[in-house]
């Protein structure tokens, strides 16, 4: 049984685009619908309660598009709010930390992890509580990097203040001796270059995105849900606000034009 349905992914704004990227290249035939609540952006400093009102809002303007499987491309949502969206879902919810956690595990030799992320995702230990479930010997550490969420949306991937920012960010962690880092919110892969110049590509990084595209193709498969037509895919892209440079932050974070962008409106989200 094929099933053409789209898969469903929602972002407080621009960034959850890097996890539709890692879904293409892993899943190039299924159809995505994205929502982007740009209009409420940032999620990371918002209360849990407010960011559990806001997920649930979210998830309906997925659901509105009859998807098949949502994937929560948030990690702040992902933290704090992922029991919502599979409450009010009815289908299969991936977040993005669970599969990060569980790539960080595997790779890891030392079992020595770093993670690095919003205030918000850093302050939730969510990474660090998912780690030591799936393996209570590994030991993590953790250093948020807000700064990385304007310079990627700058397109400052090769600006020498961005080398020096991570390296102020990422030297407390080294001195851990970690030998694998969690890119613990969706902008951070953007800036893969840079992180990696700057721990002289000694560390193993694991991008939750790409993390999440293999969870979700076992999922597929599991669930019978896959697309199997051999046409191209079809994405769509929402957002509750249409921002200045969205269009151009974007095609950077997806890595090819966005084509249409349309907003809607909660309200709607209700009916």
């Amino acid at each position: 049984m094929s099933d053409a349905r789209p898969i469903g992914v929602f972002d407080s704004g621009v960034g959850g685009l890097t996890v539709v990227r890692a879904l293409s290249e892993k899943l190039p035939h299924e159809n995505i619908v994205y929502f982007g609540d740009t209009a409420r952006v940032p999620y990371g400093p918002k209360s849990p309660q407010v960011v559990r009102e806001y997920a649930l809002d979210d998830t309906n303007i997925l659901l509105n598009h009859d998807v098949k499987l949502i994937v929560v491309a948030c990690n702040t949502v992902s933290a704090v709010a992922l029991d919502v969206v599979q409450k009010q879902a009815r289908v299969p919810v991936v977040g993005v930390i669970e599969p990060g956690a569980l790539a960080a595990v595997k790779r890891s030799k030392s079992k020595r992890i770093g993670i690095i992320g919003t205030v918000g995702t850093i302050k939730s230990n969510a990474y660090g509580t998912a780690l030591k479930r799936l393996d209570a010997d590994v030991e993590h550490f953790s250093h948020p990097c807000p700064l990385f969420v304007p310079l990627a949306e700058e397109g400052w991937m090769d600006h020498r203040a961005t080398e020096l920012i991570a390296k102020e960010y990422l030297f407390p962690l080294t001195q851990h001796k970690i030998d694998t880092l969690i890119l613990g919110c969706t902008h951070y892969p953007i800036l893969k270059d840079v992180i990696s110049r700057v721990t002289h590509q000694t560390l193993q990084l694991i991008d939750s995105g790409e993390a999440t595209a293999e969870v979700v193709a076992q999922l597929l498969d599991s669930e019978g849900i896959r697309n199997l037509s051999t046409m191209n895919a079809r994405l769509q892209f929402f957002v509750s606000d249409v921002p200045h440079k969205f269009a151009e932050i974007g095609e950077r974070f997806l890595g090819r034009t966005l084509g249409r962008i349309q907003r809607v409106s909660f309200a709607s989200s209700h009916d």
